[in-house]
């Protein structure tokens, strides 16, 4: 029928009856529904995707950490997912700090260490002034400012930052939609109550946005609280 769609399941009838009904009608044993209707004689096909546990949990006192379920390669991938690079673990024991990579020269480190200023600065010498390096770890210390080469990011506040708190609205994004002009004088809700917000580029270090990373298709939950 050329349509493309989502299904979401969060019991065992995911297994049991969808993927089941699925393959039949692709291999033209469904004599069911609109199949018939729509004279279908098979074909297509579709992909089966687990949602992952999520990336935070709290603590006994109420703060967001990592999950235990995340051993250290899971949560390397996640954040490579999460921040836009290509998850590849460089095999070289000296390139540790290599997990994933944007551009030929931009990588990313994660890690659930707490990162002292005498650890970065290694890491930043190590890193030299021709390549990258965005840090992902549980804290640090010391003056991000110092070390040129990197970009510190937090991993539970990185995260809680890519989650939507506070909505009931979570529509796909459709392209093409007829433009609407406010009535003069009339302020929409969203604009009276959204505030400005600032686009700014740390010391040049540029990277394109992954279209993905918002993909609904993803396999990784990033939402703390498994939504």
């Amino acid at each position: 029928m050329g349509r493309q769609w989502i299904m979401v399941e969060l019991q065992a009838h995911a297994v049991t009856h969808c993927v089941p009904r699925l393959q039949s009608v692709i291999d033209n044993r469904d004599l069911s529904g609109v199949t018939n209707a729509a004279g279908w004689q098979g074909g297509g096909g579709f992909r089966f995707y687990r949602l992952a546990p999520s990336l935070l949990e709290k603590d006994r006192f109420g703060n967001w950490v990592i999950a235990k379920q995340y051993n250290p390669a899971m949560l390397a991938e996640a954040m490579c997912k999460l921040m836009g690079f290509t998850y590849a673990p460089s095999p070289e024991p000296e390139a540790y700090w290599q997990h994933g990579h944007s551009t030929e020269t931009d990588f990313i480190y994660v890690t659930t260490q707490s990162l002292t200023h005498d650890a970065l600065r290694k890491l930043s010498e190590e890193v030299g002034t021709k390549r990258t390096l965005l840090v992902c770890c549980k804290a640090f210390s010391g003056r991000e400012a110092s070390f040129l080469n990197l970009t510190i990011k937090k991993i539970p506040q990185v995260v809680l930052t890519k989650c939507e708190w506070g909505r009931d609205d979570y529509s796909l994004r459709v392209a093409n939609l007829p433009v609407v002009e406010d009535e003069p004088g009339e302020t929409s809700a969203d604009d009276a109550e959204d505030p400005p917000v600032a686009v700014g580029r740390k010391r040049g270090r540029s990277r394109k946005s992954d279209p993905t990373e918002a993909s609904l298709f993803a396999e990784l939950a990033l939402d703390p609280e498994g939504a």
